[in-house]
C-alpha cells in the first residue's frame, strides 16, 4: 500500500523515515527542499500534495497550523481534491477540534475516510517510534491506520468521534506546557537560593514530585540546551488554541490563562524558536538568576 507524508520538520521527518525503514513504499512533500532529498536517500518519492492524494491510498499531514493543512487538503491543488473515493486522511497536527471536524465533513462528503490523531512525545518520540497517539474519527478509519501507527509510535488509541484527538492534544498540551513552566518556577527558587540544580532534580525525581516533563526538560535546561524538540512557536499556538477552545465553550482556564501572556513575553524577547523548556527565561528573567549545572 502506497502512502503519502506531507510536513517532514521536527517530528514528520524522522516519522517519515520510520516509515520507509518499515517498508512502506512512500511519497513525500514540504517545502524545506532539504529534507525532501533527504527522503528521497532513503528510497521516498517527491511530490505535490495533489500529485500524493491522486497516486497514495493513505496521507499523513503533520503542519503548523489549521489554515495550512485546510490549503494543503482543499485547495485548488490540494491532496483531498485528488483523491479517490476510499482513501484515508490522517492529520497528526495540533489544530483545534473544530478544524478537524470541519476537515473530517469535507472529507466524508467526498468519500474520504478522515482522522485526527496529534501525537506526544516530542522529537525524541518521534526518532525511536514511540510516540503516543491520540485518534478522533471511525473504528474502521482508526483500524486501517493502526499498522501505521505501531510502527511510529508505541501507543495509540481512539478517543472518541472526530475532533476528539485534537481535544485530547489540547488537554495534553494544557498539562506538558503548564508543568513545564511550574518546574522553571520552582528551579529558578532553588538556583536563587543557592541550591544546586542538579542536586536538587536528583533529590526530588524519585518523589511525588517527579515526572516525565521533569525528566526530560531538567537535563536540557541545566545545560542550556535549547535546541527545539517541541518549539515554544508551536506551543504558543497550541495554548492560544487551547484558550479559544475554552472560551467558546464557557470553560475558565486562569493557569493556562496565564501560560499564554508567559509563551507571550518569550515572543517578545525572541525565544519563539527554541524549545519550550525555554520558558525557564522568563522565570530567570525576573528573578535575575540562571539555572545552570555547577
Amino acid at each position: 500500500m502506497k502512502a503519502g507524508f506531507i510536513g517532514l520538520g521536527i517530528m514528520g521527518r524522522p516519522m517519515a523515515k520510520n516509515l520507509l525503514k518499515a517498508g512502506v513504499e512512500l511519497e513525500v512533500y514540504d517545502l524545506n527542499r532539504e529534507a525532501v532529498r533527504e527522503l528521497e536517500e532513503m528510497g521516498a518519492v517527491s511530490g505535490t500534495p495533489k500529485s500524493i492524494g491522486g497516486s497514495c491510498e493513505i496521507l499523513f499531514t503533520i503542519l503548523p497550523n489549521g489554515a495550512i493543512v485546510q490549503d494543503v487538503l482543499f485547495g485548488g491543488e490540494g491532496a483531498a481534491v485528488s483523491m479517490d473515493h476510499g482513501g484515508i486522511i490522517c492529520d497528526m497536527s495540533s489544530v483545534t477540534p473544530v478544524e478537524s471536524k470541519e476537515c473530517y465533513e469535507k472529507c466524508k462528503a467526498r468519500g474520504i475516510g478522515f482522522m485526527d490523531a496529534p501525537v506526544s512525545g516530542g522529537e525524541p518520540g518521534a526518532v525511536s517510534g514511540t510516540l503516543a497517539f491520540m485518534a478522533g474519527g471511525d473504528q474502521e478509519t482508526f483500524d486501517a491506520l493502526m499498522p501505521f501507527f505501531e510502527i511510529m509510535g508505541s501507543s495509540a488509541l481512539l478517543v472518541g468521534g472526530p475532533g476528539s484527538g485534537s481535544v485530547t492534544k489540547l488537554a495534553n498540551q494544557v498539562i506538558v506546557n503548564n508543568t513545564i513552566a511550574v518546574v522553571s518556577e520552582a528551579f529558578v527558587l532553588a538556583a536563587k537560593a543557592g541550591a544546586d540544580p542538579v542536586k536538587v532534580y536528583e533529590a526530588i525525581r524519585g518523589g511525588l514530585a517527579g515526572s516525565a516533563v521533569l525528566d526530560a526538560k531538567i537535563p536540557m535546561i541545566v545545560e542550556r540546551n535549547f535546541r527545539p524538540g517541541g518549539k515554544i512557536s508551536i506551543n504558543h499556538k497550541d495554548i492560544k488554541n487551547v484558550v479559544n477552545t475554552a472560551h467558546s465553550i464557557d470553560v475558565p482556564i486562569p493557569y493556562t490563562a496565564q501560560l499564554f501572556e508567559i509563551l507571550q513575553a518569550l515572543k517578545v524577547d525572541g525565544h519563539m524558536e527554541e524549545d519550550h523548556c525555554g520558558i525557564v527565561q522568563y522565570f530567570e528573567k525576573l528573578a535575575g538568576v540562571t539555572v545552570v549545572k555547577k
